[in-house]
């Protein structure tokens, strides 16, 4: 009895909240949006050391003016890539929409009409493709060719010249600005644009749909042995990627204010660059909207980095972007390839 009333009080052995913390490492499918998500914030801390300003919030929010048709156009392309699949079409697409879009108000159509006419023609073709790849088998680089060839052949149909925007509708909305606190001010494009990158993040993460789409990326012989609906999700994400490319074309006919049959040619290749720089893998089952949405922001912040510089070429864009392409994928390929397969051979 006096050793327990003389004993010291045991300590508690339980962690802090600071060592808990201190010791949280994040699950390793975040790492590669984390990854991206520091550059994002590199690109900037150096922006604003060398050049005054360039961290301001309103040059932030520009980045989503700016590239609000291509996060649109991301978003669409990370379903197909999740699958494993491919979409070479979308660049084509935005301009076949812009096309349509110009021509059918010149000719005095409604503009609600227009947008309905030219998300159906998006997803019809998109929905094509899809069944092209799945029950034809055709591989999804030469499906989504051949309708890149067909959509942009489609807009030198309709017309080789530019054709200008003026309706009142088209026009209100392309100028119409939202004020945020602080005056800093989006367009509805932006609005547009965030809204589809919640309800796509929605449906990869909280619907079958969804997480169907990452388990035919993962294994897609094993997904059809658990009874997953692998031809209706594998037509879907092409008929979701054929929606966003045909809303991406709204969008830049908003930006643009015209039709061209030029409009958008090698975009389809930034929309790639940015999903995979946001973390999506090549081979599918892995990755998520927002990291896109943050690949598509670097993509922007580099081209105002060299604007502000004003002393190097817009092609060092396509350098860096390359490079960045270069780095991300190489570092999927040692992530996930296991490391006896890279070890030497014995003689």
């Amino acid at each position: 009895m006096t050793d327990l009333l003389t004993r010291p009080p045991a300590t508690s052995t339980a962690p802090s909240r600071w060592d808990r913390i201190r010791r949280y490492s994040p699950p390793s499918r975040f790492l590669p949006v984390i990854a991206t998500f520091a550059l994002l914030v590199g690109l900037f801390g150096v922006g604003e050391m060398r050049y005054p300003g360039f961290a301001d919030p309103q040059l932030f929010l520009s980045l989503f003016v700016d590239n609000a048709f291509l996060i649109v156009l991301a978003v669409g392309m990370t379903f197909v890539i999740l699958t494993g699949g491919i979409d070479l079409s979308v660049g084509s697409v935005v301009a076949l929409s812009t096309m349509i879009a110009a021509r059918t108000l010149q000719l005095g159509w409604s503009p609600v009409l227009v947008i309905a006419t030219v998300l159906l023609c998006g997803t019809l073709l998109g929905t094509t493709m899809g069944v092209l790849v799945h029950y034809l088998q055709i591989q999804p680089f030469v499906a989504t060719l051949a309708g890149m060839f067909l959509a942009r052949g489609l807009c030198y149909m309709i017309g080789v010249e530019s054709i200008p925007i003026t309706d009142e509708t088209f026009s209100s909305i392309a100028f119409a600005v939202i004020e945020l606190p602080g005056g800093y001010t989006i367009t509805w494009s932006v609005v547009i644009a965030l809204v589809t990158v919640a309800v796509a993040a929605y449906v990869l993460a909280c619907t079958r749909f969804g997480r169907s789409v990452y388990g035919i990326g993962g294994n897609e012989a094993s997904a059809v042995l658990m009874g997953l609906r692998v031809a209706a999700v594998k037509v879907g994400v092409y008929s979701i990627s054929g929606f966003c490319a045909a809303l991406g074309g709204l969008l830049f006919a908003f930006y643009a204010l015209s039709g061209y049959s030029l409009h958008a040619v090698g975009m389809e290749l930034d929309a790639i660059a940015a999903v995979v720089i946001g973390g999506t893998l090549l081979t599918g089952g892995r990755g998520y909207v927002l990291g896109s949405v943050v690949g598509v922001l670097i993509l922007g912040a580099i081209q105002t980095f060299i604007a502000f510089d004003g002393t190097l070429s817009s092609w060092w864009t396509r350098i860096t972007v390359g490079t960045l392409l270069l780095v991300f994928v190489v570092a999927q390929r040692l992530t996930t390839v296991p490391r006896a397969r890279f070890r030497p051979r014995r003689a």
